[in-house]
């Protein structure tokens, strides 16, 4: 039996629904969330709901539903909350509970974007300049190495949240000084692309790429897309992660300007666009559940078809507050 519990589900509904399709009969998904609003709850086979992840109770509460229901592997759709689970990894097997991700150093890499541009450059990926200091910034762009317009941007952050594009020094500075934790990136422009990819949790090789043009952003998600193939680009991003060392689900942005290759952002979880790739036959909840029951996956990269469009629309989610089936989480 695989059981798998879903931290932090949110508004990820169709992401339930195809681990739910992928076990079957053979297993159960949990799913819990802060807010008994978070419509993927009620996808699930059994839901919680849950303190905030900076509870100090917080990691023994998932615990405690992992012993409770018999969880075989666990993980989160929010970016803080990978970190934390990879934090606590001894504490999860103890309990034979497989944490679905990378380790910790990946996942605050990923989710510090200093981090990851220090790396790319020192890796020799392109990625966007980027500046900690507004006073090199701004000497930079003096003598024409950079120019406006720019993104401001928390280090630490994801969803495009607090992103603000800025397009001259006043603003900039006014923007700067009221608020910390920021930094300077330079504006990109081209076709931005989302990548998802699967790294086997047995074998740690990349068993499966999935990309697709954005057409539409909204809310730092992708609204709308196209999927397509190119081998120099599906090249780069297995050398990537090679030498990254990524496990599991793992989301990647990058620009393509005139056919350069940009490493933008990594998320190393589900991201807002993959039912796109699921919709297309590329399905890595059933490579999840593969690795749960101890079996290694094969590569499977270029397994769709090109120029599928994916296209979001609204749907209603409908409960009674305070049905018997709402649970609180308590600690066993």
């Amino acid at each position: 039996m695989v059981n798998i519990l879903i931290l932090s589900c949110g508004t990820r509904n169709k992401i339930v629904k195809y681990f739910k399709k992928s076990v079957g009969e053979a297993g159960k998904i949990v799913a819990t969330d802060c807010s008994s609003m978070a419509p993927a709850l009620y996808e699930a086979d059994k839901h919680y709901i849950v303190s905030k992840i900076n509870d100090p109770n917080y990691v023994e509460n998932i615990l405690g539903i992992c012993r409770k229901e018999n969880i075989s592997g666990v993980l989160s759709l929010i970016d803080p909350e990978l970190s934390l689970l990879a934090e606590n990894k001894e504490k999860f097997e103890a309990v034979g509970v497989k944490i679905i991700g990378s380790n910790y150093d990946l996942c605050e890499r990923a989710l510090d974007k200093w981090k990851m541009y220090l790396w790319c450059r020192e890796h020799n990926y392109k990625c966007a300049a980027s500046y900690l200091s507004l006073e090199k910034f701004l000497y930079d762009e003096k003598i024409g190495n950079i120019s406006y317009p720019v993104f401001l941007k928390p280090v630490r952050g994801s969803a495009s949240i607090a992103i603000s594009k800025v397009s001259d020094e006043q603003m900039l500075k006014v923007l700067f000084k009221q608020n910390n934790g920021l930094m300077i990136q330079e504006y990109l422009q081209g076709q931005e692309i989302g990548i998802d990819c699967y790294i086997d949790l047995i074998s740690g090789e990349l068993v499966s790429i999935f990309l697709k043009k954005k057409i539409v952003m909204k809310a730092g998600e992708t609204d709308k897309a196209i999927s397509f193939k190119n081998d120099k680009l599906t090249h780069m991003i297995e050398d990537f992660i090679k030498e990254n060392g990524y496990r599991g689900q793992i989301d990647i942005d990058v620009f393509d300007i005139d056919g350069e290759y940009y490493i933008s952002e990594v998320n190393p979880r589900f991201g807002g666009g993959y039912p796109h790739a699921y919709e297309c036959g590329v399905d890595h909840m059933r490579m999840i559940v593969n690795n749960l029951l101890g079996i290694e996956n094969k590569r499977e990269i270029g397994n769709y078809e090109e120029n599928i469009v994916m296209m979001k629309y609204s749907e209603i989610k409908s409960f009674k507050s305070g049905d018997q089936n709402e649970k609180k989480c308590m600690v066993d």
